[in-house]
């Protein structure tokens, strides 16, 4: 009877060790890697979150860029991090749903090797077209482009970027032909579509605003399930295409494994952060919106995110790179 006594006091204890270390969470510096380049929107937030955590807690909450292979170094870095909540990484949409189908060699398993923690946000999307083109509803391009079959073309910022997704989703869904015009980067891109070498391009709302508002490219929808309310005037597409909806979206996400205490710790302090005032007015001047979820239904989210776009990445026959 000894032996499993033992055990049994050896697996109290570490329970009783781990409850002690997430109700002392945090006693040392934690680290947010953000797998972009600095100054995009996850750099951003991921900067905001970090520097309003430092200020609540009084341990330093650090920002640490690891960019490359389409977020992927930087994401691997985390799921192979302890899980005792000191490393985490703000994910998107590629990082955390797409790159598994459109990526070999994936270093991670995004469903099985996070725990998610927050939906941080989702930035809003735009549809814009060059003046030129002669239509001003969802409903118009839809007809154009069925009475001329492949002569619309869509730019995108490259192969598997959220443009190039979204172009794509829009087509199964209208069944119209588009030629997919891909580019190295959104700015070349929405260029070249003021220019009239493509027609139009699906993308985030802070790069195509101002052009929209100046007359340089007409907005013809926004790309989210609720129009965006830096453009309430204009429809989402999904008012026209039932069911479509494209979230350029970002959450904070630990390594598999991480207690729950420190996960459930973390979704309370991303809750509060993203809805104070000036986060507010900073996320509508970014043209994003904080989407308030639980672990549970940000898990949920991310999993149904990754089966659409599976099924969508199939359908387009965009082949792994």
């Amino acid at each position: 009877m000894l032996k499993p006594l033992t055990a049994l006091f050896a697996a109290a204890g570490l329970a009783l060790s781990s409850l002690a270390s997430a109700q002392a969470y945090p006693s040392k510096t934690i680290k947010i890697i953000v797998p972009f380049a600095v100054g995009g929107i996850a750099d951003t937030f991921g900067r905001v979150i970090a520097q309003k955590l430092t200020e609540t807690w009084g341990q330093p909450v650090v920002v640490e860029n690891k960019g490359g292979a389409g977020g992927n170094i930087g994401a691997d870095l985390v799921a192979k991090s302890p899980p005792d909540g000191y490393t985490l990484v703000i994910g998107n949409i590629g990082t955390h749903a797409v790159n598994p189908f459109l990526m070999k060699n994936m270093p991670y398993d995004p469903l099985k090797d996070f725990v998610p923690i927050a939906h941080v946000l989702d930035a809003e999307g735009l549809l814009v077209v060059n003046p030129a083109l002669p239509v001003k509803t969802v409903a118009e391009l839809i007809a154009y482009g069925k009475a001329n079959p492949g002569k619309l073309s869509y730019a995108s910022g490259g192969l598997g970027t959220t443009s190039h997704l979204a172009g794509e989703l829009f087509k199964s869904m209208s069944g119209i032909d588009m030629v997919h015009v891909p580019y190295k980067g959104n700015s070349p891109a929405i260029t070249d579509v003021m220019g009239g070498q493509a027609q139009m391009i699906f993308a985030t709302m802070p790069t195509v605003i101002q052009q929209a508002k100046s007359g340089r490219l007409r907005a013809i929808a926004t790309l989210g399930k609720t129009r965006a309310k830096a453009v309430p005037d204009v429809p989402t597409i999904g008012e026209t295409l039932p069911g479509f909806d494209v979230a350029n979206w970002i959450g904070m996400f630990a390594p598999a494994g991480t207690p729950r205490e420190i996960v459930d710790r973390l979704n309370a302090e991303v809750q509060r952060i993203m809805r104070a005032p000036d986060v507010e007015a900073r996320l509508e001047t970014e043209g994003a919106k904080f989407v308030p979820t639980t672990p549970e239904t940000f898990a949920a989210f991310q999993k149904a995110e990754s089966a659409k776009w599976a099924a969508a990445i199939k359908a387009a026959g965009i082949k792994q790179e």
